[in-house]
């Protein structure tokens, strides 16, 4: 497949902002029909030379990045969207002037302050949860007319769908279409993490609604950027949202009793109704409590992969073990404890799994690097510098793999998390700069293959392939096992 043909995205916030801006009508939570309107998901809002400027010194993000039109004009037809109640304790910390707060707020998240003033009381998660969902249902398969052609979103069930929706479109019936794949973000939508005592009960229960729904997610983040009495996580946060947002209640703990009950149902398969685990933002110590779970020989852990849906490696060896085994890879990268150690990437992929190599450039790289690179007036120049960040990540993937006599380039794709609060790579502002994002790292990649420092043979391939398989193949490498428990996680989306 030509990496021009088909982009994945595996993580993502196409909702974020439209949603929160339907908060400014009554009722809220309706999907505009018209896509000129900022409350629709195809709503087309790219950066202004101010936006730019602004998120370049400052990292804050007030334009859309991963609305449906932008993800067209990028040629993405694979996207795992991103279900996200925005946590409360973003809008309501450590400012106390109320105005003050909203302003700060509504600035550096651009979802309104009719939503900032609806999170600040939010009671109740699940609900927000269901609101989001339907706001995806609202206007799905519905066609909109964009001057590249005519276009529409899809959810998808399974990659049967998928398939049939790609075969259609080869043959010439039917318009472009992005396959939507339902994922969610932060299990605090189970009602949790709210500032008062959680009903056991009332959590279970609304896991099992999430489980019968007709899109049902094929992945969850299980912890998120606070404590959700279920699971510990990892410091997530910088910069000015670090000053005034706490993250210290449950940082760096594991599972709660709680929390292990939950883990089991969403793994359990008893009804095909499995729903895989992404390990994304939980604490180093939750996630080798997961891994022995993973290797205890319980059924109900077995053959399951480790997913990543938007992460990076910290290039150190192991939690217990904070060296840098491969010097000149490992020392470019962020050696924080949300990213992940290389024994961790050995783990995902002898498991099957995937990491979606996220675009936010304070989390990719390490500070001095960010520093040290290059600078320059022409695009051309800081998309090549800017490119490098991420490449950077893909290097040592493959170094620390073949080192381990692993294939390396069957693992990685991209999980951008566009419109989730990030500072993406300067030059590369939205999923319109996707394709662009690809030629250059293929540069990068052939420079790479000239003089390659990799051992097995099966690893030596083409710059353009390597592209391919990181950008083009279908969303999960599981869907090219013959396990049969892989199977159903592709077909069971």
């Amino acid at each position: 497949m030509n990496h021009r043909d088909q982009y994945v995205d595996l993580h993502c916030h196409p909702s974020l902002k439209p949603f929160g801006k339907s908060f400014n009508f009554d009722p809220p939570g309706i999907q505009a029909g018209r896509r000129s309107s900022k409350r629709n998901l195809w709503y087309y809002d790219p950066p202004s030379v101010l936006d730019k400027l602004l998120n370049y010194f400052t990292g804050l993000t007030k334009f859309s990045q991963s609305n449906f039109s932008s993800l067209s004009r990028g040629d993405v037809g694979i996207v795992c969207v991103s279900l996200y109640p925005l946590e409360k304790w973003f809008v309501r910390n450590k400012i106390k002037n109320e105005l003050i707060l909203d302003l700060a707020s509504n600035f550096a998240l651009g979802i309104g302050d009719k939503r900032i003033d609806y999170i600040q009381g939010i009671e109740d998660y699940y609900t927000d949860l269901e609101n989001q969902y339907q706001f995806y249902l609202q206007l799905d398969g519905k066609e909109v007319s964009l001057p590249e052609g005519r276009f529409r979103y899809k959810l998808v069930r399974n990659y049967q769908e998928i398939e049939d929706i790609q075969e259609s479109e080869q043959e010439g019936r039917g318009n472009r279409t992005i396959c939507v794949v339902v994922s969610i973000e932060g299990l605090h939508v189970l009602n949790t993490g709210l500032g008062k005592a959680h009903d056991e009960s009332e959590v279970l229960a609304n896991l099992e609604k999430i489980r019968n729904w007709e899109y049902r997610p094929f992945f969850v983040t299980f912890a998120h950027h606070f404590w959700n009495h279920l699971c510990g996580h990892a410091e997530s946060l910088s910069g000015i949202i670090l000053k005034y947002a706490d993250q210290s209640e449950g940082l760096d703990t594991g599972f709660t009793p709680l929390g292990l009950k939950v883990l089991e149902r969403l793994l359990d398969n008893n009804e095909g109704k499995r729903i895989h685990i992404d390990i994304k933002h939980m604490s180093p110590v939750a996630r080798r409590e997961y891994y022995a779970l993973l290797d205890s020989g319980n059924s109900a852990y077995q053959g399951v992969p480790l997913i990543i849906s938007h992460g990076a490696c910290n290039g150190l060896a192991s939690h217990m073990n904070q060296t840098i085994s491969f010097e000149e890879t490992g020392s470019r990268l962020n050696p924080v404890r949300i990213n992940f150690y290389d024994d961790e990437i050995v783990r995902l992929a002898r498991s099957g799994g995937i990491i979606g190599l996220q675009l936010d450039e304070r989390r990719i790289a390490h500070p001095e690097t960010l520093k040290a690179t290059k600078k320059s007036v022409k695009r051309s120049k800081i998309m090549h510098y800017r490119s490098a960040l991420l490449w950077n990540q893909i290097e040592h993937i493959a170094t620390l793999l073949d080192s381990n006599g692993l294939f390396a380039w069957d693992c990685m794709g991209i999980g951008s998390d566009f419109d989730g609060i990030i500072d993406s790579l300067n030059g590369f502002w939205t999923a319109r700069e996707l394709p662009f994002l690809a030629d250059f790292l293929e540069r990068h990649a052939y420079n790479y293959m000239q003089n390659p420092e990799l051992k097995l043979p099966n690893n030596l391939i083409d710059a353009d392939e390597i592209v391919a398989r990181i950008w083009a193949e279908m969303p999960f490498p599981l869907c090219r096992s013959s396990s049969d428990d892989l199977i159903y996680s592709v077909s069971n989306i």
